[in-house]
């Protein structure tokens, strides 16, 4: 085994845990977290030459989001095209916990806010960490949590997030 690989398959070792759950959370399925933590690291094995000089956590959490998203607006636009037959969904678990509550209420964001809330309140990042595994301004971090809070105060009233939020990854 060469020294990359070496060091790659180190840095998968230690992280690879925190990454799925956090692609997890980005997604709300434990199939395309996996497949979403596979394409990053593809990708991040591809860039490792560039990538291991500089922290590449941070990196592969970007790469996650964006492909999360992107997968996100590719069934938004497949769920308008008229099909035939619908595409079929996988079967969702009947037990109603507070995890299975606060993310369904996750799946019903927008990609970009589920994405903010995860990397702030999971991944505990700050607001300057979370604008540079998005690409954004801090602004827009700010304003996407903010939005992102509102609606699941909303849905969910807001000792109930605020104490899931706090709970989830306890």
């Amino acid at each position: 085994m060469s020294d990359v690989e070496l060091d790659f398959g180190a840095f998968v070792a230690a992280r690879a845990t925190s990454l799925l759950r956090m692609a997890y959370l980005a997604c709300g399925d434990e199939t395309e977290a996996e497949d979403l933590l596979q394409t990053a690291l593809e990708r991040t094995y591809r860039n490792w030459d560039r990538v291991h000089r500089d922290s590449p956590e941070p990196y592969v959490r970007r790469v996650i989001i964006n492909a999360a998203i992107s997968r996100a607006r590719r069934r938004a636009i497949l769920s308008i095209i008229p099909m035939h037959s619908p595409p079929e969904r996988s079967a969702r678990a009947t037990d109603v916990d507070l995890r299975h509550v606060l993310m369904e209420a996750l799946r019903a964001l927008p990609p970009r806010q589920r994405a903010v809330i995860v990397l702030r309140y999971w991944e505990d990042l700050s607001e300057t960490q979370t604008a540079e595994v998005l690409g954004c301004s801090i602004g827009t971090v700010k304003s996407q949590a903010s939005k992102a809070m509102a609606k699941l105060r909303s849905g969910l009233g807001r000792e109930s997030v605020e104490g899931m939020i706090g709970n989830a990854h306890a």
